[in-house]
């Protein structure tokens, strides 16, 4: 059912507010930093490549904010920034799911 699957996990709004290389990452990806409002400031490294990262900054973004850190490279990917496969690119190439309208950061996604 939705309440045993769905509401169970924790997708937030928050909004990007940096991005950089992730050097150390096995595949080329990205450090991005996401302001989730109550829920704090938490980074994951993302393959949104494909797409410039000034484009990326400021963009509101959804996030599973309850799934365990993962350590990928150097890095602590803390949550999991929710994207669809980039058209025409690499498999694990994203681009990132967004709101169409600004909406309150943190607010859960349902």
């Amino acid at each position: 059912s939705k309440e045993e699957t769905f509401d169970k996990l924790e997708i937030r709004l928050g909004r990007i507010i940096s991005v950089e290389d992730a050097v150390d990452a096995p595949k080329a990806s990205y450090l991005i930093k996401v302001d989730f409002g109550k829920f704090g400031i938490k980074r994951t490294v993302g393959r949104f490549t494909q797409h410039p990262k000034e484009d990326l900054k400021d963009k509101m973004i959804f996030g599973v904010l309850n799934f365990e850190a993962r350590e990928i490279g150097a890095h602590t990917s803390e949550f999991l920034l929710l994207g669809v496969q980039y058209p025409k690119a690499e498999s694990g190439e994203a681009t990132p799911v967004v709101p169409l309208a600004e909406a309150k950061i943190g607010s859960k996604l349902f």
